[in-house]
């Protein structure tokens, strides 16, 4: 990535549209081909998916408890559907064909309609054949406003994701090459942010929402300008703020951060070249008025309490370039199985708590995802750590989740590495 490196520093930042919501409103997200200035001005133009001719898609804002309607129009020449997530959410609008719902075909709208349960920091983004529609631009932010919001400044929403562009801005079409599929996945070469606000004032306390939208690849983040700590992570507060000294997202994770600004923020990637610039956001004035104190944690989460495990399973990444042989039919499995089998993984009763132990038998680091529910994050010593609607689970290495499987349906379990999901590590769970 390092050819654009300096590229990126410069490149002209795109503010994102948004909706504010409020009870009983309704918006529309238009599916279409859009074109994007993925790299700086006066560089070649992308052809790509979006929203509302916009790629990234416009930031939606919903408030806690109260209801949203999305009409999701396809203005596309193939099917499409949207899930909305981390949201937990009624089953039948998580946004899954074939578990969920029928697909959306092209001229078609479909209203999703749901009552956001928990503030925080999510997102949107086509599940349908996703390892191309998401790289091809079909994302967006989607923020729900807490019932007490904390005390700050500006609210900025960084959204990052990286391509595979030809020196003219063209975007290659190699989503499910081999070769990719079977090792980390459809890779760009050249990443970026996508911001919602791109000035601040010296002096300001602002809260920066971090969402990695990209298809496969894990962004380790380092940021200067300013100094504060991480107060979420995928949409859950943090019982303790955490001091910032980096942060690693995987695929669909994201985190909250508090700082105080001292001076031109770079959000940047490590790499062995150096730091990749991802983006910036400058400087215009002071803010005398601001007296900083102590950061507070943001409002609890009202999640259910876990219980004693009743069930304890075991979920095996298997497979990939440099894998052991498995059972499966496609390129991954989970437990000997590719793809979504007509039996569940796990079936659980309504409220039951369960541990899930992930065995990561492959080369490669995976990102586990699980649709319409939190879970908690096993230990070392046992105890239960950070709540998380995706877990990272690096080569060679196992965790265990806690999750109290409280919300009924038929629920998707994969790896959102995408090209590891059409490559066959996706599975389901079903809650009565």
């Amino acid at each position: 990535m390092n050819r654009r490196q300096f590229l990126a520093s410069a490149s002209a930042l795109t503010v994102l549209p948004h909706y504010v919501s409020a009870e009983g409103d309704s918006v529309t997200l238009r599916a279409e081909p859009v074109t994007a200035q993925v790299l700086p001005e006066g560089e070649g133009l992308t052809e790509m998916l979006g929203f509302n001719g916009s790629m990234p898609g416009p930031e939606i804002r919903a408030v806690q408890g109260q209801p949203i309607s999305i009409n999701v129009e396809n203005g596309l020449d193939e099917g499409t559907s949207v899930h909305w997530h981390g949201i937990r959410l009624d089953n039948h609008m998580d946004g899954v064909p074939i578990l969920t719902q029928d697909l959306i075909d092209p001229g078609d709208t479909k209203t999703y309609s749901f009552v956001p349960p928990d503030g925080g920091t999510y997102w949107y983004h086509s599940h349908y054949i996703s390892h191309e529609q998401v790289a091809r631009g079909m994302a967006g932010p989607l923020i729900v406003a807490e019932d007490t919001p904390p005390d700050v400044d500006d609210d900025i929403t960084a959204i990052l994701a990286d391509w595979r562009l030809d020196q003219d801005g063209r975007l290659t079409d190699e989503f499910t090459d081999m070769h990719s599929v079977a090792h980390a996945g459809y890779m760009g070469n050249f990443a970026r942010a996508f911001l919602s606000q791109a000035t601040v004032r010296i002096g300001d306390r602002i809260r920066l929402r971090l969402i990695n939208a990209a298809t496969n690849r894990i962004f380790p983040l380092e940021l200067s300008g300013a100094t504060g700590v991480v107060v979420a992570l995928d949409g859950m507060p943090l019982a303790e703020p955490r001091p910032f000294a980096g942060v690693v997202l995987a695929p669909a994770q994201r985190a909250d951060l508090i700082l105080d600004v001292s001076g031109q923020i770079h959000l940047e990637m490590p790499t062995r070249q150096g730091p990749y610039n991802l983006a910036k956001i400058t400087v215009d004035g002071t803010n005398n008025a601001r007296r900083a104190g102590a950061i507070v944690p943001l409002s609890p989460h009202n999640l259910p309490k876990p219980s004693e495990p009743t069930q304890h399973l075991v979920l095996t990444m298997m497979g990939g370039a440099m894998g052991g042989r498995h059972g499966g039919d496609n390129i991954w499995a989970f437990n000997n199985v590719s793809d979504l089998q007509p039996e569940p993984f796990g079936s659980f009763e309504r409220g039951e708590t369960a541990q899930v132990t992930l065995v990561n038998d492959t080369s490669f680091p995976h990102g586990i995802h699980l649709h319409g529910h939190h879970f908690y994050e096993v230990a070392q010593d046992g105890s239960l750590g950070d709540l998380r609607d995706t877990t990272l689970v690096e080569a060679g290495e196992s965790r265990d989740i806690i999750c109290v499987f409280d919300n009924p349906g038929r629920w998707m379990l994969h790896c959102h590495m995408l090209s590891h999901t059409v490559g066959g590590m996706r599975t389901w769970v079903n809650v009565a």
